[in-house]
């Protein structure tokens, strides 16, 4: 006989489970809620610590902006307008979230990453502006040369030679330089006075003399009578010698509002900017900055004038002028055009090179279609009209005066054009795309006594008004003669002799710019 089941122990039972599954339910609904608010005060605090960083690289950004003093007051007030509201949307965005907000840390580290490479980029145009402006030094190197295959390699392996010397150049340098010499070898050294820089060179030639101790940048003027004397000699010793340049007060120059006078001085070395070089390309800019016109006037470098305070009376080669410094060529262009210049911008080579190829390249229009020359940098076909040129290009453009029609002018109007093309391409949007490449071609490049604070005023003014520049281009006439020059001593040179009406006409062209006048055949650059 089979028992029956007792049904109530059985409910009992069922009720015990239910109770206890209950129990386990609600155990894990609250374990659930507490890690899950456990993550959103871990994603909270992330989301904290990432907007925290956000607003530090914002503020860094912010001042680096303020230390760069070009962006005008409007656009500095946008920046930073957005940038708050950016950090205030991230900070509430992560402080009300109830979930992890994946999205709005995303948005934070993006933005964070990406203002600190702005900041790094700002500080590095910063410095770069820094680095260029304010120059007010020119440097002089005092050289010892032997001939090429003499056994000496230092000055010690020189100490009883029998070095040739002229003081008629620049004496109190060389002069300096014989004691330095004397110093460095512990004994009186043996000289042989020069009549001139081409004396001192035969006279190492056929053996009169072991050594020459001379300036360096002369090796130019040298050359002129003999041609292969960089590699007929070596140098086993130099000293460099740092001036002050004597400029006139062009710190105090307003710049926005009045009109002001720029040397473009392009020097035929590859090296310090600083050094004194002859300087092959010659060129005055008068700019206006109210009416937005600027004059570009090249005179060429064989033009035969007067260095004031240098030749004595005498004339000399306008290239020659560089030799003695940058402030000489200023010196020289105003006393020949009666004007005052209060700034100078130095371009070597080197620096035209880098900088053309971080624009990308320019567009320039040639007058004459002509094949550049081997000993101007690149051989190439340039045609009439527009061509593009990278560096090399554009270098072997600006130097070139034997393969197009008359010489040394046409060179001087062809380096404008490059110029031109430059100016057209700085202040273009395209600029953005080179601008890094840009920033480190111009460091050590370019050398010019405007202060940090005019060229920040000159960029602000352009950002806060960027109206269209007028571009007109002049340049002086010659006649081609043999003359004696200063620096040459007693050799008879080929120069470039003014001509008056040529430069009466520059004369005047320069005060119409800077009484407000516009030119209507000007290029226009914007």
């Amino acid at each position: 006989m089979k028992r029956r089941k007792n049904t109530s122990n059985s409910n009992e039972e069922k009720e015990v489970i239910l109770e206890q599954n209950a129990a386990k339910t609600l155990v894990g609904m609250k374990n659930f809620y507490e890690k899950r608010e456990r993550d959103n005060r871990v994603s909270r605090t992330v989301g904290m610590l990432l907007s925290g960083i956000q607003l530090c690289m914002s503020v860094s950004f912010v001042f680096s902006l303020i230390a760069l003093g070009m962006l005008p007051t409007k656009y500095m007030t946008a920046v930073i307008g957005v940038l708050a509201i950016f950090v205030l949307a991230i900070f509430i965005g992560q402080f009300l979230s109830k979930k992890n907000a994946i999205t709005g840390k995303v948005i934070s580290v993006l933005l964070s990453i990406i203002l600190l490479i702005g900041t790094i980029f700002i500080l590095k145009t910063n410095n770069t502006v820094e680095e260029v402006s304010g120059g007010d030094t020119k440097k002089d190197r005092i050289v010892v040369a032997v001939l090429a295959d003499d056994p000496a390699q230092t000055i010690q392996d020189a100490k009883d030679y029998n070095f040739g010397v002229q003081y008629k150049l620049k004496t109190e340098q060389i002069t300096t330089a014989v004691g330095e010499i004397t110093n460095e070898l512990g004994k009186e050294i043996q000289t042989t006075e020069c009549e001139s820089l081409q004396d001192q060179a035969e006279k190492l030639y056929s053996g009169e003399i072991d050594a020459m101790i001379f300036n360096e940048a002369y090796t130019s003027i040298i050359e002129e009578e003999f041609e292969d004397f960089s590699e007929d000699i070596k140098n086993i010793y130099q000293h460099e010698i740092t001036t002050k340049l004597v400029l006139n007060s062009a710190a105090a120059q307003e710049v926005l509002e009045q009109s002001f006078t720029v040397y473009i001085s392009g020097i035929d070395v590859y090296g310090e900017i600083e050094t004194n070089s002859r300087s092959d390309v010659n060129i005055l800019a008068e700019v206006n900055p109210v009416t937005h016109q600027i004059l570009l006037v090249t005179t060429p470098r064989d033009y035969y004038v007067e260095l004031p305070g240098v030749s004595e009376g005498m004339g000399d080669k306008l290239t020659h002028a560089g030799i003695y410094g940058v402030d000489v060529s200023m010196a020289t262009l105003d006393q020949l055009y009666e004007t005052e210049t209060e700034f100078y911008a130095r371009v070597n080579f080197t620096s035209m090179i880098e900088m053309i190829d971080a624009l990308g390249g320019v567009d320039v229009y040639s007058e004459y279609a002509f094949t550049t020359s081997p000993n101007s940098g690149k051989v190439f076909d340039v045609v009439e009209g527009m061509n593009h040129f990278e560096g090399k290009q554009a270098l072997a453009f600006c130097r070139e005066r034997k393969n197009v029609p008359g010489g040394d002018t046409q060179r001087g109007k062809n380096q404008q054009a490059v110029i031109t093309a430059m100016i057209q391409k700085a202040i273009s949007p395209a600029i953005l795309v080179g601008a890094n490449d840009l920033l480190a071609s111009v460091s050590g490049n370019v050398d010019t006594n405007m202060t940090q604070q005019q060229i920040q005023a000159l960029i602000r003014s352009q950002l806060e008004k960027p109206e269209a520049w007028k571009i007109k281009s002049m340049a002086a006439e010659s006649i081609s003669d043999m003359q004696y020059c200063y620096s040459a001593g007693y050799t008879l040179l080929s120069v470039e002799y003014p001509v008056q009406e040529s430069v009466d006409e520059i004369k005047m062209a320069l005060d119409a710019v800077e009484n407000g006048q516009v030119f209507e055949d000007s290029e226009v650059a914007e």
